[in-house]
């Protein structure tokens, strides 16, 4: 399958929506309008530390998306990107999207000067997991969090 992968635009939100409430799904989770609103605004905003990615047929099909945040860090000069949310419609699944949609990240990355990319998965997704052990090495952290506020 040919794809292109480019960075979301404004115009894309009415398909970037449907993978976005997927992604919502698949972890079990709602958001708030507001937060889904404000999460675009801020995905397609230059001014932001944060960008998305789309997978696109040569139709223009959207199958996958990727979201990414930049971030300092006290170990590097150049910042991390953190690979926030990976996801790829059912019916696109085992056809190198989320390979691709990966490979780009690195590629904006190092070209925009990050030091690493970094990102997190659950502990039960096993499918995606057998993809990242090829992509990345796994970095043994574990992740503790205290919710303050949604």
């Amino acid at each position: 399958m040919k794809l292109q992968v480019r960075q979301l635009q404004a115009n894309d939100f009415i398909r970037w929506l449907p993978l976005w409430r997927g992604y919502l799904t698949f972890y079990e989770s709602t958001l708030t309008e507001q937060t889904t609103q404000t999460t675009w605004q801020r995905l397609t905003d230059s001014q932001e530390p944060m960008f998305a990615l789309g997978a696109f047929t040569e139709s223009g099909e959207l199958l996958g998306i990727v979201h990414c945040i930049y971030h300092r860090s006290c170990w590097t000069i150049g910042d991390y990107c953190y690979l926030q949310d990976l996801f790829t419609s059912e019916a696109a699944r085992g056809q190198g999207v989320a390979t691709a949609l990966i490979e780009a990240v690195y590629a904006r990355a190092k070209a925009d000067g990050a030091s690493r990319v970094h990102w997190l998965t659950h502990e039960t997704n096993a499918v995606a997991q057998k993809l990242y052990e090829k992509l990345a090495a796994r970095s043994g952290f574990i992740q503790y969090r205290k919710i303050l506020r949604l």
